[in-house]
This record gives structure tokens, sequence and C-alpha cells, in this order.
């Protein structure tokens, strides 16, 4: 939970938006980002228009020409390992504006397995809706096994003891369901 706290406090300073009038573009600077963190510029509905896999461990640097987007509302996306960064931003008549106010960010389920425990920890907003649904999986079925629906909890923290076979877990929070699969 520490790591978590100390991520929350580190993404201000972690995400920099440079813009050069002269040239248009926008450069995204973020520092401490990992192999296999990804990058999104999705639209307003979601819609993915840009999206790049984190090759090195580090800094990441790089200019994007955002004036030619059409009017309306998007957003940058970090996904790390256990967060979601998000950085709003508008672009109207060919100029981009940032909303650095409205930056935040998502924390994600970390689910981990030890022998026969399973072990799901998340942090939330008091006011976040999580579901989690255990399915024992026999080859082409599955059957549901567990189910619990969690309501204002700020620290999530929940112990599962399977029995041997093979697990499908389905937690469901911020609007965005994550999978995770076990065998014991």
């Amino acid at each position: 939970m520490v790591a978590l706290f100390a991520t929350i406090m580190g993404f201000a300073n972690d995400a920099k938006i440079l813009i050069d009038n002269k040239t248009k573009t926008t450069a995204l600077v973020l520092e401490d980002v990992k192999k296999g963190n990804q990058i999104y510029i999705k639209d307003n509905n979601g819609f993915v228009l840009y999206k790049e896999l984190i090759e090195t461990n580090g800094i990441y640097k790089k200019g994007f020409d955002l004036n030619n987007l059409p009017d309306g509302t998007y957003i940058f996306e970090v996904e790390k390992d256990l967060e979601i960064n998000t950085i709003p931003f508008t672009v109207k008549a060919n100029h981009v504006v940032f909303n650095e106010e409205q930056e935040s960010t998502i924390f994600k389920p970390h689910t981990r397995q030890e022998d026969d425990l399973v072990f799901i920890s998340k942090l939330a907003s008091s006011a976040e809706s999580i579901s989690i649904k255990v399915y024992a999986v026999y080859n082409d079925s599955s059957a549901l096994v567990h189910s619990e629906n969690i309501e204002n909890e700020t620290i999530l923290e929940r112990i599962y003891k399977l029995e041997k076979g093979q697990y499908k877990i389905v937690i469901n929070a911020n609007n965005k369901t994550y999978t995770t699969f076990i065998s014991n």
C-alpha cells in the first residue's frame, strides 16, 4: 500500500507536457516508465487513436502534432503495472489546451497467488463500486464459484482459498474489466 500512495504523489511530477507554439507540437515527457507500460491517445468516447508500447525503462519523450485532431476532448493515458494515469486535453480551432486540474490516477487491482491462496488488493475512491467474480474453469466451460460486490471501501483487501484447479478472476472497477487466470 505504501508503494501505491507514493505513486499517487509521484504522478503530478512524473508527467510533463511541453507545447512548442512555433512548430505546434506537443511533447509528452514521462519520468520513471518501465518496459511494457503503454501510452494511448483516446477520444471522448474511449476510441484509441494512438497506442505505443514502451520499450525501455527510464524517461519517455515523444512529440505529438495534436493540432490536426478534430475539435473535441481527448486524453493521454499512461498504463502502468498498477495504475492508469490520464491527462485530459481539448482541441479547438487547431489549438491544444491541457487541463491539469483534471489529471487523474486510477488504481488497478493487484492479484497474487501463493499456493492455494489468492490475494486481491486495490486502492479505491470512496465512491467506487467494485465487483469480483471467481470462475472455476473446466475444459471449454466455466462455473461461477464466488461473487462479491464491494461499496465504500478505500482499501480493498481480499484473500480467497481455492481448491486445486484452474480459475478465472474477473474484477470490474473504474468502468474497466480486469481478468486474471490462476492455476494451483
